[in-house]
């Protein structure tokens, strides 16, 4: 079965804890963590609401496969309405709590309302209450886990947890487990700091051991595990350069985006590509890498662990940043170095240690410092609205004191935690933000690789690459090579990607065994291990079901197929230079196709037929 048939439902407003059954008519369509909590949220939630307000919701979310011996199997995600863009936000992040929550006997957790005062979830097993937190608001994510372990005296505690950027209003703040894992994107932690919740503490002790079908699940596994380890990319690229090895790849197929996408190629990139995090630094001898990690379950490792030059002008008084923590991953690395133009590496390390521990989207954080910075370049911004810091391209004092600033909640800070929409509104430049429904790009130009272009545009939580990762067919081949500079066949392939993800995201695995995995190494593992028949068919429908229901929501909370678009930068101003100049996206040739093959009318509104055929 896989599924505990439990639910936590916790009042932030009467401060009750009480657990039901989980809804498994719901379950067997929508089948876990993303489908199933969104499922959730639609039922219980008004579209329109304040995604600040007490009327929205916040579900923590399992799936099915999260706490088994599945590679990658620990994920959990987050799910509200996201204050960024007000759409659907889901939010998914690896590491130890989704296994604790699991082990704890609870699929789900269903924060509503508001608390009157800052408490945190305790929980060990059936035991589930609302405790005191006054002492840890105002508290760092690290300062936050360090003082709860400290508490509870047990190592073995698994903890998530807002930062000061969330507790400060930053509308791109994330939640962060295991001091670096992150639910990161579309501001989930800046909704659970609106309810006066600091944190939530878990320890498991049950176990996972209600598997429908354990000889099958065990062969299932076994098989998909030794596919991944044979594949060059989760067996070796992964494991080795960590997401960073697509720095160089990126930049030398000429869809690495530079200066808050004004350009394409980044003359920097091999600077801070995956390879330079290998290399000895010459100021110690030592590499920005320490080593790999891995998230609970993962055969693949690619989880970063590094450290930063004691002598770095941003740490030099700063021994609390002088250990190893998470260190860079591609998109990250891009937003605070390529879209800023900084190829510092230890500085980016030093800012993205800044977002762990204070909890803020480093590709929100960056992408919407590149577009403070050309706004400075052409004097709408100045020196008296940046506390006197030259905010220039290239500068990497003021990429880290921009972070430092977002983190406390300060200064300038407050402005750059608005996010790139509203601060270029703010200083009336509003085309100079990259963004899609509100929401910051990833690292892939989309005149570059024209599929992104249009997974980008119809994205349901705004702009995002793992809503439907086409660069792996587009860039690597997988699991059929196709030409990024084309448009033909690009509606299918995002269709296709969209839909798969969706399953993959309800799942409880990681979307990165897909570099090697297709469904019929995925849909086996869930068929085992799940009440009835979950076919590769039936797994796709439920892909689409989801990413159809998320659909209709954002259309009763005001979004239409008017936001389905690119900035006018990438629709019209044609790369300069490198393998895709004179490109710009043709999003206008796709994007009707899309709409067809989706069964949605002209308009982009799902229709009626749709609706019936997948009993939404």
């Amino acid at each position: 079965m896989s599924w505990t048939k439990k639910i936590l439902r916790v009042n932030l407003s009467d401060g009750s804890c009480t657990p039901e059954p989980l809804n498994m008519a719901w379950a067997n369509e929508y089948l876990g963590q993303r489908g199933l909590a969104s499922k959730y949220l639609v039922e219980e939630i008004d579209p329109t609401c304040d995604p600040l307000g007490p009327d929205n919701k916040l579900i923590m979310a399992t799936g099915p496969l999260t706490g088994t011996m599945a590679s990658t199997g620990g994920r959990y995600a987050v799910i509200t309405k996201g204050p960024l863009t007000g759409a659907i936000a889901c939010s998914n992040s690896g590491g130890f709590l989704g296994n604790e929550m699991k082990n704890a006997g609870w699929d789900m957790i269903i924060f509503e309302g508001k608390s009157p005062e800052p408490v945190y979830l305790y929980i060990e097993d059936d035991l589930a209450e609302l405790r005191p937190a006054a002492d840890l608001w105002g508290k760092s994510v690290w300062e936050t886990d360090d003082l709860l372990h400290q508490m509870h005296q047990d190592p073995l505690l698994r903890i998530a947890c807002v930062g000061r950027s969330a507790e400060a209003g930053c509308l791109y703040a994330g939640i962060i487990n295991d001091k670096h894992r992150a639910a990161g994107r579309s501001g989930v932690g800046t909704v659970m700091a609106s309810k006066n919740l600091k944190a939530v503490a878990i320890r498991g002790t049950k176990g996972v051991g209600n598997i429908d079908n354990p000889e099958k699940f065990f062969q299932a596994v076994n098989d998909a595990k030794a596919v991944l380890a044979e594949n060059a990319v989760t067996g070796q690229g992964l494991p080795t350069y960590g997401t960073q090895v697509l720095m160089n790849v990126i930049n030398g197929v000429g869809a690495l985006p530079a200066r808050n996408m004004r350009e394409v190629g980044f003359e920097g990139a091999e600077n801070i590509s995956g390879e330079a995090m290998h290399e000895p630094r010459p100021s110690d001898g030592k590499p920005n890498l320490t080593t790999n990690a891995a998230c609970f379950g993962c055969t693949i490792a690619c989880g970063r662990i590094s450290t930063v030059d004691k002598n770095h002008f941003s740490v030099q008084n700063k021994p609390e940043y002088w250990g190893a923590s998470g260190g860079l991953e591609y998109e990250a690395a891009w937003a605070l170095g390529a879209d800023t133009g900084v190829d510092d590496l230890d500085a980016l390390t030093y800012a993205n240690f800044l977002c762990n521990e204070d909890g803020y989207d480093p590709i929100s954080f960056g992408a919407t410092v590149a577009a403070a910075m050309e706004m400075f370049e052409n004097g709408q911004i100045t020196t008296e609205h940046t506390g006197g810091i030259e905010l220039k391209f290239g500068s990497a004092e003021a990429l880290t004191k921009m972070a430092e600033l977002v983190a406390h909640g300060e200064g300038f800070g407050l402005d750059l935690g608005l996010g790139s929409k509203r601060l270029c509104e703010k200083y009336g430049r509003p085309e100079l933000s990259m963004t899609v429904k509100g929401q910051e790009f990833p690292a892939y130009d989309p005149r570059g690789i024209q599929g992104m272009g249009l997974g980008y545009a119809t994205s349901n939580r705004g702009a995002c690459h793992l809503r439907g990762y086409t660069v792996a067919s587009e860039v690597l081949g997988i699991p059929v090579k196709t030409d990024p500079t084309v448009t033909e066949g690009k509606a299918e392939l995002v269709k296709a990607f969209q839909d798969a993800t969706a399953l993959v995201d309800s799942s409880g695995l990681c979307l990165f065994t897909t570099f090697a995995w297709t469904m019929d190494n995925i849909a086996p593992q869930i068929d085992a291990a799940c009440e009835g028949d979950w076919s590769v068919e039936r797994c796709l429908e439920a892909g689409e079901r989801i990413w159809n229901m998320e659909r209709e929501f954002n259309k009763a909370a005001g979004i239409t197929g008017k936001d389905d678009t690119l900035p006018k930068r990438l629709l019209s101003e044609a790369v300069k230079q490198g393998p895709t100049a004179g490109q710009v996206n043709r999003l206008d040739e796709m994007l009707p196709e899309y709409y067809q093959i989706r069964g949605w009318n002209e308009d982009g509104e799902v229709t009626e037929e749709t609706r019936q055929r997948l009993g939404l």
